[in-house]
């Protein structure tokens, strides 16, 4: 088992920035990657950023440039760090961690909620 706690939500004006932080707890070893979800009102949850242990990142086009994931493989914690945030980039964020094949498993945090005023 692996426990994720999200920190860093808040309420900040568009073009503002916010720094998430997950911290991974338990059986991290199994860890192969760590990354940020999302979920808007009503909408469906979402892939954000994902780094792998080796440091191989993804991110979807519409936070490109804005938005960087980092990772202490160490520490086993992983950032995300938002910037020129937009109102449509309000949603729960939620810290995600998958673990080793053969069986990959999901992690989930409890969600953060960000929201950005126009």
């Amino acid at each position: 088992q692996v426990h994720l706690v999200e920190s860093g939500g808040g309420l900040v004006q568009a073009g503002e920035s916010l720094r998430l932080s997950c911290a991974a707890s338990g059986s991290t070893s199994s860890i192969t990657g760590m990354g940020w979800y999302r979920q808007g009102r009503g909408e469906q949850r979402v892939l954000v950023a994902f780094i792998t242990n080796g440091g191989t990142t993804n991110y979807v086009d519409s936070v490109k440039g804005r938005f960087t994931i980092s990772r202490d493989n160490v520490k086993n914690t992983v950032n995300l760090q938002m910037n020129s945030l937009k109102p449509e980039d309000t949603a729960v964020y939620y810290c995600n961690a998958k673990t080793t094949p053969p069986v990959v498993v999901d992690y989930w945090g409890k969600g953060t909620l960000v929201t950005v005023s126009s």
